[in-house]
């Protein structure tokens, strides 16, 4: 079974004090079951990467090295959220529209979320979305 990824545990790859269990048990599980992410995922990747250059832990070439390698990871990008569902859930769980599309997604898809939000993760919880790690494919 697939998974949803979120932008925090594809960081927890690329820096040693952001690493956890649980970004260690999602990069385990891409290679068994691929993942999905929102198409925001893609942005919030890249923005995360110029923040981290802008703030001297990483330059331009480790960038470019980590987008050639999550280019080979097997993540789906999901075009497809509901707007109206997206909102509802932001408003419900007071979530950002971000952290909302990512929770869209793993109710549509019907799959486990991979965070290490905890405010995502506690509306995860609350919509009772499985967390990577939690009984879900663990």
């Amino acid at each position: 079974m697939s998974f949803v990824l979120d932008a925090s545990v594809t960081m927890s790859w690329y820096f040693a004090e952001e690493a956890s269990p649980a970004g260690k048990l999602a990069f385990e599980q891409l290679g068994a079951t691929g993942a999905e992410a929102p198409v925001l995922w893609w942005f919030e990747v890249r923005n995360a990467l110029v923040v981290n250059e802008r703030r001297g832990r990483l330059d331009m070439t480790a960038t470019v090295g980590i987008l050639a390698h999550l280019e080979g990871l097997p993540i789906r990008l999901d075009v497809d959220q509901n707007g109206d569902v997206v909102l509802a859930l932001a408003r419900e769980h007071r979530l950002t529209v971000y952290d909302a599309a990512y929770l869209e997604l793993a109710l549509r898809a019907d799959t486990p979320l991979a965070t290490l939000d905890q405010q995502l993760a506690r509306a995860a919880r609350a919509a009772r979305v499985p967390l990577l790690g939690e009984g879900a494919l663990s």
